[in-house]
């Protein structure tokens, strides 16, 4: 988050992202924002997480609300969707690319170093495509 944006009071700097990506700031999508950046810190969630904080703060969403918020923001650009397993998604606001833990203990996502991640060759692309994205998640366990 920029320097502004963690100078900002919670709800200024959720309608301020909205903004950013010229959605209209609903109810719903204020709430879930303020969630999201409020305190100025990236983070990873669930939509499943995001519904109990939203109840908590008493947030009056439905789970299906903050599914579709979700979807609309990622397809925004605000968030990253990370798909760890067939199951489950987590949506990251930092939206540059990183590599990211996955904690398969207690099901925790975190940004990795990315300085320590290198490719030094990539296998042929089918014709008449590219590379548009390398997600990588690097999954951990107690050993």
């Amino acid at each position: 988050m920029d320097q502004q944006m963690t100078s900002e009071r919670p709800e200024r700097r959720a309608e301020r992202w909205l903004s950013t990506a010229g959605l209209r700031p609903t109810r719903q999508r204020r709430a879930l924002a303020a969630l999201l950046v409020g305190d100025g810190r990236h983070r990873h969630v669930t939509a499943e997480r995001l519904f109990e904080a939203a109840r908590e703060a008493g947030a009056a969403v439905s789970l299906a609300t903050v599914y579709n918020t979700l979807k609309s923001f990622t397809e925004a650009g605000l968030l990253t969707e990370i798909a760890v397993d067939g199951a489950r998604s987590y949506f990251d606001t930092r939206t540059e690319d990183h590599p990211h833990f996955y904690w398969e203990e207690d099901g925790r996502l975190t940004d990795a170093p990315a300085d320590s991640v290198a490719f030094s060759q990539l296998p042929d692309v089918p014709a008449g495509m590219e590379v548009s994205k390398i997600d990588v998640v690097i999954r951990l366990r107690r050993s």
